[in-house]
């Protein structure tokens, strides 16, 4: 029986339906643990050999059947150390999430997840059942207890596990980020160590798939709820936790803990993650955008020349006869400090030729948004060819708060494959892009001082169609995310006219927001998988709109 142990955390970042690949990179892991860090124990991710979330994917018999190759081949090829896998297991009662300890050619135990999530972007009940009991496994002398994610945020599988004779709980997870999601875990984590006592060490998957990005920040707390050691986040690593056992049970040494970092650091280094894994695991050669001048298009710049390198990225300009000389020299400036191409394509002789096709068709008629829309959906054309062309993928430039209120065209400026900042308020835009400025000054001061604008119409800003973004994002804060009802924000002190204006702006551009690209979440109820609501809805919010509903039915949105 030792009297210290070390076990390795491999936070890493795996890809979805990958079954192979990520058996090879697991099976990597654990011999360099097992070679280079002297480790007996080596941890991987939840449903590490799927990646997660499969999704629909569950679905298919084939996936179960590469699974179980890939478990066979890790008990083949690897020896002389404990390997512990997630993956999904068909048991009697059906498919489980679980985990597995292999050694040496064995499955030591095998336990399944016990609590399934069926909330915000999460929905196991559709794919699993269940599991009953915990996993225990000792581990030269160790008594190990294995829990997988959901299960350590509820009392009873940590509990049971302890009461079993664990005296250290690993918890395996595949936990998505959202801001503060970091104070979140560890908070729970300090709940489950007083109930039972003993030391935790956190597993966190790191890396992006589709909307989600999971930060990694795996950590280790004592038996008194201490924080011993953090892994850096939105990096894979192999962090090694040496355990010793004393009179009192067994300690987890004092190891390296990454800082966090204020607000802005984090949800920038998770922008940047999502957008570098969503161009290299679907195989783009580098990303294309349109680059206005404007704060939003700006700071989606420098998180792609960050992402992927400037020699990956390529800035367009497109001017109009609306667009600003100093929209084009800030446009220029920052793709020069960033070191990337950049081109300029007048939508001029394609608006005039549009204006001239639709000319008997609009005759009589005074120009309006359709005229603003033709020039954005001219841009989206031409941005879209140059993606086919060069296999680069076309990132959008949308912030969050124009997304909500349908503050953007379909097929103009919402036209793309990947919308890095859909997710980012705008008050959160101009945070992250002094920020980023904080680092290397890349964006002209200009661009945070400047009233923003779609330059679509002479003089034009945003503040003409909308509530200022200091008032709108707190709204759509308390709306969107927080599901609060009218009264309850005009009682947090807003004007009602504005807040009823506002929600009926939210509720009726569900349309647009159905067809915009996928974009990294960072907050906690993004738009797409994580808040469904119906396009087609009679459904009133309050009694304060049902008092003023009268343009409830009028058409939404500003572009």
């Amino acid at each position: 029986m030792d009297d210290r142990l070390r076990i390795v955390l491999a936070q890493l970042d795996l890809r979805v339906g990958d079954i192979h690949g990520n058996a090879a990179r697991m099976r990597d892991a654990a011999l360099d643990a097992r070679d280079r860090l002297g480790a007996a124990v080596v941890v991987f991710p939840e449903l590490a050999l799927t990646g997660y979330p499969p999704e629909d994917l569950l679905l298919r018999p084939a996936l179960h059947q590469q699974v179980l190759e890939a478990l066979d081949r890790l008990r083949q090829q690897v020896a002389g150390i404990h390997m512990v896998v997630g993956h999904p297991h068909q048991g009697l009662g059906g498919l489980y999430n679980a985990v597995s300890v292999l050694r040496d050619g064995r499955v030591l135990a095998t336990g399944c997840k016990q609590h399934l999530p069926n909330y915000s972007v999460f929905d196991e009940k559709r794919y699993f059942v269940p599991g009953e009991g915990g996993c225990l496994v000792d581990i030269q002398g160790l008594r190990t207890g294995i829990t997988i994610c959901e299960d350590v945020w509820h009392p009873g599988p940590a509990e049971r596990l302890r009461a079993a004779g664990a005296e250290v709980l690993i918890n395996v997870n595949a936990s998505p980020f959202h801001a503060d999601k970091g104070r979140e875990r560890e908070a729970v984590v300090r709940d489950r160590i007083r109930e039972t006592g003993i030391p935790v060490l956190y597993l966190n998957l790191v890396g992006g798939q589709d909307e989600l990005v999971f930060d990694g920040e795996s950590f280790v707390l004592d038996g008194a709820g201490n924080l011993v050691q953090r892994a850096p986040a939105c990096v894979e690593a192999l962090v090694p936790v040496d355990l010793v056992r004393e009179a009192g049970g067994w300690r987890p040494l004092a190891g390296e803990q990454a800082p966090v970092g204020d607000p802005e650091a984090r949800i920038y280094r998770v922008l940047v993650l999502g957008v570098r894994d969503y161009v290299e695991k679907n195989g783009f050669s580098g990303a294309v955008l349109g680059l206005s001048g404007g704060i939003d298009s700006a700071l989606t710049l420098a998180i792609a020349v960050d992402a992927l390198g400037s020699d990956r990225v390529e800035a367009v300009m497109m001017p109009s006869r609306y667009t600003a000389a100093m929209s084009i020299e800030d446009a220029r400036a920052e793709a020069e400090a960033l070191g990337v191409a950049w081109r300029m394509l007048s939508i001029e002789r394609p608006f005039g030729a549009f204006l001239e096709v639709l000319a008997d068709e609009f005759a009589g008629r005074a120009p309006d948004v359709t005229e603003e829309n033709i020039q954005a959906r001219c841009r989206g054309t031409l941005l879209m060819a140059i993606s086919n062309k060069f296999g680069r993928i076309l990132l959008t430039t949308g912030n969050k708060s124009e997304m909500a209120v349908g503050y953007a065209t379909l097929y103009g400026d919402m036209a793309g494959g990947f919308a890095p900042i859909k997710d980012v308020p705008k008050t959160l835009v101009y945070r992250l892009a002094r920020y980023r400025n904080g680092l290397a000054p890349v964006i002209p001061q200009r661009v945070l001082e400047r009233p923003p604008s779609a330059e679509l119409r002479p003089d034009q800003t945003d503040q003409d169609s909308l509530p200022p973004y200091e008032v709108l994002d707190p709204i759509l804060q308390q709306y969107v995310e927080e599901d609060r009802s009218l009264e309850e924000i005009v009682a947090a002190g807003f004007d009602p006219a504005v807040v009823q204006r506002v929600a009926r702006l939210v509720d009726r551009n569900e349309y647009k927001r159905r067809q915009a690209p996928p974009g990294v979440r960072i907050t906690r109820r993004a738009f797409g998988r994580d808040r469904r609501y119906p396009i087609t809805s009679a459904f009133l919010a309050s009694t304060l709109e049902g008092r003023t509903a009268s343009g409830l039915h009028k058409p939404g949105g500003t572009r």
